[in-house]
C-alpha cells in the first residue's frame, strides 16, 4: 500500500493513475467509431452509460430502459484513466443529465490500489461537474465475477470506500450491483456469466436493469 502521505498529494494534485501503464490511445480507434455513429437524439434528458466492457456488451440497454433517452458509450477494457483521456468525446460532447459510470472492474485487474482508483473517480466527477453542473453521476460498484473471484477482496474495499465518499456528495449515488450477485452466503452467483466467467450473460444484465431502473427513473 501507498502511504497516506503519497495519496494525500495525489489528491491534492488531481493526478492521474494509471498503474498498469496501459496507453489510452489503444482505443482510439474504436472511441472515433462511437462518435461516427453519432446520429443520435441529442434531446434533453439524455442518460449516458459509459465505462469498459460491462458496458459496452450491453446489447439491451436502451430497450431495458425503454421509453428513456438512452445512449451506451462503454468502450473496450477501459479503466478510469481511459475515460478520462476520452471524457470529451464520450461524455461532455452530449450533455447528459446522468451519466452511469463503470469502472474500476479492470483498474483493480490491472493491481491499481482502490484508494489510486477512487482519486480516478473523483477528478472525473470534479471535471463532470464543472462542466456540467446539473448533470446526475452515478457510480456503478464493481460487479463480482468468477474469473475475477480471487480479487474480491479488493473490489470490496473499492466498492466500500467508493460508497462512503458518494453519500456525502451531491448529485452522485453509488449503485450496489455487486450484492444482488451473489448468494446469501456472499458468493458469486455462477450462472450470471458467458463463458469467459467475467462477462455477463442475459440473465447478469436483467439484475442491472432491475437494480438500476429507479436511479434511470428518478
Amino acid at each position: 500500500m501507498r502511504s497516506t502521505l503519497s495519496f494525500l498529494a495525489l489528491l491534492i494534485f488531481g493526478f492521474v493513475f494509471d498503474a498498469a501503464g496501459q496507453d489510452p490511445t489503444r482505443f482510439a480507434e474504436e472511441v472515433a467509431g462511437l462518435v461516427a455513429k453519432d446520429d443520435v437524439q441529442r434531446e434533453t434528458d439524455l442518460i449516458l452509460f459509459t465505462g469498459s466492457s460491462s458496458v459496452r456488451f450491453w446489447s439491451t440497454l436502451a430497450s431495458d430502459f425503454d421509453g428513456s433517452n438512452i445512449l451506451n458509450r462503454g468502450f473496450g477494457g477501459s479503466t478510469f484513466p481511459d475515460l478520462l483521456h476520452y471524457q470529451d468525446e464520450l461524455i461532455f460532447k452530449y450533455n447528459p443529465s446522468k451519466i452511469f459510470i463503470y469502472e474500476g472492474d479492470n483498474d483493480i485487474f490491472m493491481n491499481q490500489e482502490p484508494e489510486q482508483i477512487l482519486a480516478n473517480a473523483k477528478l472525473l466527477a470534479s471535471n463532470i461537474h464543472k462542466r456540467l453542473p446539473d448533470a446526475k453521476i452515478y457510480f456503478i460498484a464493481a460487479k463480482p465475477s468468477v474469473a475475477r473471484w480471487e480479487l474480491r477482496e479488493e473490489y470490496k474495499h473499492f466498492n466500500y470506500i467508493l460508497s462512503s465518499w458518494t453519500s456525502f456528495e451531491e448529485k452522485i449515488s453509488f449503485v450496489d450491483v455487486w450484492t444482488p450477485m451473489c448468494d446469501e452466503n456472499g458468493a458469486v452467483f455462477k450462472d450470471l456469466f458467458i463463458a469467459d466467467n467475467l462477462h455477463m450473460n442475459a440473465k447478469g444484465y436483467k439484475i442491472w436493469a432491475e437494480v438500476m431502473a429507479p436511479y434511470v427513473k428518478e
